[in-house]
């Protein structure tokens, strides 16, 4: 790990097994939860699993500041005649939002399926009132393809969802 300015760099690698702890103490963060699927109160377990599931051609990326592990990532190909799309999702660390991770997580899923993996279209959803999430997602190219109205329960009421996708043209 280097040193910048006395503080640790910002290294995205892919999560291991051995993060399954700290994975779940992100997730359970109040506001990576609310930006999320994710129910509360995540088991390592739950957490080990995601990290198992993970296929030849999907990644799992972690964002870490030293050991500290401060925001995740998942790219996530579909199959058959959709092989061509993957779908993403994010999350950082409450304390961390507005400090890059979620632009570094980001650039490295998209250099990955751009690059490496031949990937055309990549589409998420985000929930209509993360505008933090929004204007990230739209710096980076993806547009607004539609709303999911009552896409999930979240906090008690119904909450709708932006369909956003970025397509690569050859």
């Amino acid at each position: 790990m280097t040193e910048r300015s006395g503080q640790a760099e910002l290294v995205i690698r892919a999560l291991e097994i051995g993060d399954a702890a700290d994975l779940a103490r992100l997730q359970a963060m109040p506001s990576f939860r609310f930006g999320t699927l994710r129910p509360p109160y995540p088991s390592t377990e739950a957490a080990r699993k995601l990290i198992e599931r993970v296929g030849p051609d999907d990644l799992q990326l972690g964002a870490f500041l030293g050991t500290r592990l401060v925001g995740s990532a998942g790219l996530h190909r579909r199959g058959g005649r959709r092989r061509h799309v993957a779908d993403i999702g994010m999350g950082v660390a409450d304390d961390m939002n507005g400090q890059g991770v979620g632009t570094a997580l980001l650039g490295a899923l998209l250099d990955a399926a751009d690059n490496w993996l031949d990937i055309r279209r990549i589409e998420l959803t985000v929930f209509v009132d993360n505008d933090r999430a929004i204007r990230l997602y739209e710096r980076h190219g993806f547009e607004r393809e539609g709303i999911f109205r009552a896409f999930a329960f979240r906090d008690g009421a119904y909450v709708d969802a932006i369909a956003m996708a970025r397509l690569r043209s050859f």
